[in-house]
C-alpha cells in the first residue's frame, strides 16, 4: 500500500536542446505566426524519483499537462512573471494523481536553439515579403506619405522579432510536483520557494536537492483531521487534511472563480449543476 507521502514527484518539463525546436503538433497549425508566438515541443526533462510502485509515472500526460500550451518563447522586452496552474490525472480504475505547476522563463544559453530562432525568423520575413509585396503596378497607388504596403510590412516584422545580435532569447521551464491529494497552496510555496532558490543572488541555506528529497520522503501526508507543518527553503509550509466527517478536501480559492466568470455566470452555472443539466466548460 502507498506509505502516505505528501509527493510522490518532482519534475522538470522544458526544452531539450539535443532535439532542437520541434513544432507542437497538438496546437495546430501555426506557421503564420512569428516564431516568438509559436509553440514548440516541450519534454519531461528530468524526474525524481523515477518511479515509485503505487504511483506510476506517465510520461506523455504528465509532460502534456504541465505545459499544455508547449514550449514558449520571448525576449527582453516580453513580461516573463511566472505561471502557477493545477491539473489531475484520472486513470481507468478512477484514481486520481494531482499535478502542480509552476512555469517560468529563463537564459537560452545553447548557441544551437538561438540560432535556430534567427533562421525562423529570416524563414518568415522571406515568406512574409513574398506574400504581401504589391504587385510593380500598384506602386502609383502608394500616398506620398511613403505609407505603402511595404513599410506596414517592415514595422510588422519588427513587432515581435528576434535578432540573435541584439535580444535576449529566453524559454519557459516547468517545475511541478505529483501528489496523492489536492494541497494547492502548499504545493504552490513549496514551488515558489524552489524557483526563488534559484533566481536569487543569495543561495539558500542548503542545495536544492536536500529540499526536493524531503518533500518527496520525509514529508508524510497529515492524519484525517490534522495539519501539518514542514520547512520550505525560506519558510514554513502548512496544510490540514479533513475529517472523514468533514467536506472533501477543496484547496482552491473560489474567489478566483467569480473573477473568471462573473456573478451571474457562476449563479446561471450552479442553477444548471442543481437542475443536472449537462455542462461544457470550454477553455483554451
Amino acid at each position: 500500500s502507498p506509505p502516505g507521502r505528501f509527493a510522490d514527484y518532482f519534475v522538470i518539463c522544458g526544452l531539450d536542446t539535443e532535439t532542437g525546436l520541434e513544432p507542437d503538433e497538438l496546437s495546430g497549425e501555426n506557421f503564420e505566426q512569428t516564431p516568438l508566438r509559436r509553440t514548440f515541443k516541450s519534454k519531461v526533462l528530468a524526474r525524481y524519483p523515477e518511479n515509485v510502485e503505487w504511483n506510476p509515472f506517465d510520461q506523455d500526460a504528465v509532460g502534456m499537462l504541465c505545459m499544455p500550451k508547449g514550449l514558449a518563447f520571448k525576449t527582453q522586452a516580453d513580461s516573463r512573471e511566472p505561471q502557477f496552474h493545477s491539473f489531475i490525472i484520472t486513470r481507468e480504475d478512477g484514481s486520481r494523481t494531482f499535478g502542480f505547476s509552476l512555469t517560468f522563463f529563463e537564459e537560452v544559453t545553447s548557441k544551437q536553439i538561438c540560432s535556430a530562432m534567427q533562421t525562423l525568423y529570416h524563414m518568415h520575413n522571406a515568406e512574409y515579403d513574398i506574400l504581401h509585396t504589391p504587385p510593380t503596378n500598384d506602386k502609383d497607388s502608394c500616398s506620398s506619405t511613403g505609407d505603402c504596403n511595404g513599410t506596414s510590412v517592415s514595422k510588422l516584422q519588427r513587432f515581435n522579432s528576434y535578432d540573435i545580435s541584439r535580444d535576449t532569447l529566453y524559454v519557459s521551464k516547468c517545475i511541478c510536483l505529483i501528489t496523492p491529494m489536492s494541497f494547492m497552496k502548499a504545493c504552490k510555496k513549496v514551488l515558489e520557494q524552489l524557483h526563488q532558490a534559484v533566481t536569487s543572488p543569495q543561495p539558500p541555506p542548503l542545495p536544492l536537492e536536500s529540499y526536493i528529497y524531503n518533500i518527496l520522503y520525509e514529508v508524510p501526508l497529515p492524519p484525517a483531521g490534522r495539519s501539518l507543518k514542514f520547512s520550505g527553503v525560506y519558510g514554513p509550509i502548512v496544510c490540514q487534511r479533513p475529517s472523514t466527517n468533514e467536506l472533501p478536501l477543496f484547496d482552491f480559492p473560489v474567489k478566483e472563480v467569480f473573477e473568471l466568470l462573473g456573478v451571474e455566470n457562476v449563479v446561471q452555472l450552479f442553477t444548471c449543476a442543481l437542475l443536472e443539466f449537462q455542462i461544457l466548460l470550454y477553455s483554451q
